[in-house]
């Protein structure tokens, strides 16, 4: 059986076309699994860059935020990075966030030098972070140290029963789920909560005590709660050096033997696919595309959405006064 001509045509230009999306595709392919093994190897930042220092952002609320821990953790193994800036502007968060947060910034201290540089306020959990860094910088007008622990919650029995509402209820012990917002709190459970607090406290005095090279003392007379100014917290010797960015670097050349000249680039924390660029993004969807989710899953799992915030349980954290109108 003969085939029209104008068919054969057809039937050739189809083929044409199919190899050629199949050969698109294929270097498509090739270019997503290049662009993972370079979020692999050193995370997004480290794309196409060469030798730099890595900066890293701590902001806002500090929790136990496991994919930050592991852009660090990343940026110190990246044979490209030559050193760590955390920029921090955080007024603290939860005692367990900074105490991963600070040793995971103390593992990434023993292979690349680590340098915090203090923005408008590192308070609480915010300094917890930087005492983890080889050097403190900040300006003459940061918000620093607050060192200190905080256990707070709401007492609303008094409100309930003048709403005529009586709360009941039956418990293992005297002690379990104290204190309670529904009823009086009793002394026993403040003393369980002193005694925790106190506890929490005396790691953060010890790791004062220890990075900066105070006396057991020195530490607890400048960790009352306080907050410091960039300008008292140098005097203090509770901050290295009053400055920014350009003075961290300045300090890596002169200390660590960095070129004076090193580029500083932005690594972010995983989570944030605007930190890709488009082919960066575009690559990723392509390896889903091409079933290569199991294979690239180091990667692709980087992306995931994050849970929303909690501050339960202990908080080292810094809460700026409001000012009140009359």
């Amino acid at each position: 059986m003969s085939l029209d001509p104008d068919v054969l045509v057809d039937r050739r230009r189809l083929s044409r076309r199919v190899s050629l999306w199949r050969a698109v595709a294929f270097v498509l392919a090739l270019a997503a699994l290049a662009s993972a093994a370079a979020l692999i190897g050193g995370g997004p930042a480290a794309l196409g860059r060469g030798e730099h220092v890595a900066r890293i952002a701590i902001e806002g609320l500090i929790t136990d935020d496991r994919n930050l821990q592991k852009l660090i953790e990343r940026a110190a193994r990246d044979r490209n990075v030559k050193a760590l800036l955390l920029a921090i502007n955080s007024p603290g968060g939860t005692t367990t966030g900074s105490e991963a947060l600070y040793l995971a910034i103390r593992e990434a201290a023993e292979k690349k030098p680590v340098v915090a540089v203090v923005g408008t306020v590192a308070a609480s959990g915010g300094y917890i972070a930087a005492i983890a860094a080889e050097r403190i910088i900040a300006r003459g007008n940061s918000i620093t140290g607050s060192i200190g622990v905080l256990f707070q919650w709401a007492q609303v029995s008094q409100a309930l029963e003048n709403l005529g509402i009586k709360f009941e209820e039956v418990k293992s012990a005297p002690l379990k789920a104290e204190p309670s917002p529904f009823t009086v709190t009793p002394e026993a459970a403040r003393a369980v909560m002193r005694e925790m607090v106190a506890d929490s406290y005396q790691w953060f005095l010890d790791l004062v005590a220890e990075r900066r090279g105070f006396a057991a003392a020195e530490a607890r007379r400048l960790g009352d709660g306080r907050v410091y100014t960039g300008r008292q917290a140098l005097s203090a010797g509770l901050i290295d050096a009053i400055g920014g960015e350009k003075e961290a670097v300045a300090w890596l050349a002169e200390n660590k033997g960095l070129s004076a000249t090193i580029k500083v680039r932005d690594w972010k924390a995983s989570g944030d696919l605007e930190a890709l660029g488009l082919l960066e993004r575009a690559a990723l969807g392509l390896a889903r595309a091409f079933g290569m989710r199991d294979i690239l899953a180091p990667v692709l799992d980087q992306f995931d959405a994050r849970g929303r915030l909690r501050l339960d349980g202990l908080v080292s954290v810094w809460h700026a006064p409001q000012d009140k109108a009359d």
